[in-house]
């Protein structure tokens, strides 16, 4: 795993407990004001981004790749962020919609930083939604704050059904979990998704789950009208906020 956030920290290789937990609290503190700083650049454009988490392999590609096809009325763009290689964001751009590749060598999430940098390839004037896609992790991408408006974390039938029993700190960040690759479930008799939705309402936070498959079109309405809920959300909220901070402002002139 990596050195930025902690995760190669264990109980046979920690030296200092305070150290180590200043160290950590300092960089988590660091990466929270570049999030928020990247999020106020989202703000004033009015651009919704959004955080895809997931396991290697569940379909975030796909799920994007399905996703622009869908929506000819919305401008997106893809930050993509894996170990190595461009692969992901060769497959976004082959659909016409500008990615912006970022290669973290070792470590195992994307960071603040890493996607203030990114945002200087990126022209979010023209743009109504940006994507992120995260490392493939089910572990420390849920712990840094991007800068992202919405989690979306994706599922496989593939996996398990008990993954958000044995990863909650990340199905607990997520404000949608997509069950993915549903068309493969005739042939996972010991996947359960009503044993997903069990596991999702124990983590006491009301988390939308929408079963589809990105390769069959199953289900894929309901995330499509998801997403244009939320751009549109997005949009009023913003508006609410700056109409309110300029007659602040005015009063206070």
């Amino acid at each position: 795993m990596c050195d930025s956030c902690g995760c190669g920290i264990t109980s046979t290789n920690e030296q200092s407990t305070d150290a180590t937990v200043t160290v950590l609290k300092n960089l988590l503190s660091e990466n929270d004001q570049q999030a928020a700083h990247n999020r106020s650049h989202f703000d004033k454009q009015r651009v919704l981004c959004i955080n895809l988490m997931s396991s290697p392999g569940s379909g975030k590609t796909a799920l994007l790749e399905a996703t622009i096809d869908a929506c000819d009325d919305l401008s997106i763009a893809v930050i993509e962020g894996d170990l190595e290689t461009e692969n992901d964001a060769e497959r976004i751009r082959a659909k016409g919609v500008s990615a912006v590749q970022i290669t973290t060598g070792n470590a195992c999430h994307l960071d603040a930083n890493m996607v203030h940098h990114a945002l200087h390839q990126i022209d979010l004037t023209q743009l109504d939604v940006l994507f992120i896609e995260n490392v493939g992790n089910l572990v420390c991408p849920a712990s840094f704050d991007l800068g992202q408006h919405r989690n979306v974390t994706l599922l496989s039938v593939t996996e398990g059904d008990d993954k958000p029993a044995k990863y909650p700190v990340m199905f607990r960040a997520s404000d949608l979990v997509l069950l993915s690759k549903t068309d493969l479930l005739p042939f996972m008799d010991d996947f359960s998704p009503d044993n997903v939705e069990q596991h999702l309402k124990a983590l006491a936070k009301d988390i939308p789950l929408i079963p589809l498959s990105a390769k069959k079109q199953l289900g894929f309405d309901h995330w499509i009208n998801w997403l244009h809920h939320q751009v549109q959300q997005n949009r009023e909220a913003i508006q609410g906020f700056q109409s309110t901070s300029h007659e602040a402002h005015q009063l206070a002139a």
